[in-house]
């Protein structure tokens, strides 16, 4: 029996590649400052960096954290296959720096009255991953 691709399923998941020196690095404590500096291209560490200046209350900085995790984590979306949509499944750990970056992207664009850009953002990260947006926004 043969069996055909479901051509109308849309593109596969995207999978981002570990870091595990730069993940071992946060996950033993080091500052997520010095994890982004040492590791620039980890997203992870811009997203702990944008939460921690968010909770402070710093938007702005946050804002700006967020965009540089955001940017690089896209960076690497497209360099492991990804088209500009599909699927970037929460499940995989290396994964949740990009999807937390896009998260606090659109907290801290909303807290600075950038409303179109929170919308963007937050729907960007609902088509992503279900699972993201339900783990890091409640909805």
């Amino acid at each position: 029996m043969e069996s055909h691709e479901n051509l109308l399923a849309g593109p596969p998941p995207t999978l981002l590649p570990d870091l595990p020196e730069a993940r071992q690095a946060l996950e033993s404590g080091a500052q997520p400052s010095d994890v982004a500096a040492r590791f620039p291209a980890y997203p992870t560490a811009w997203a702990a960096l944008a939460d921690e200046y968010f909770a402070a209350g710093h938007a702005v900085t946050s804002y700006a954290f967020a965009r540089t995790g955001y940017h690089r984590g896209l960076d690497q979306l497209r360099r492991a296959g990804w088209k500009g949509h599909g699927p970037i499944p929460w499940e995989h750990l290396p994964n949740q720096g990009f999807l937390r970056c896009l998260h606090a992207l659109a907290r801290a664009a909303q807290s600075i009255g950038e409303k179109e850009e929170a919308e963007r953002c937050f729907q960007f990260l609902k088509d992503s991953s279900a699972e993201a947006s339900k783990e890091l926004t409640g909805r």
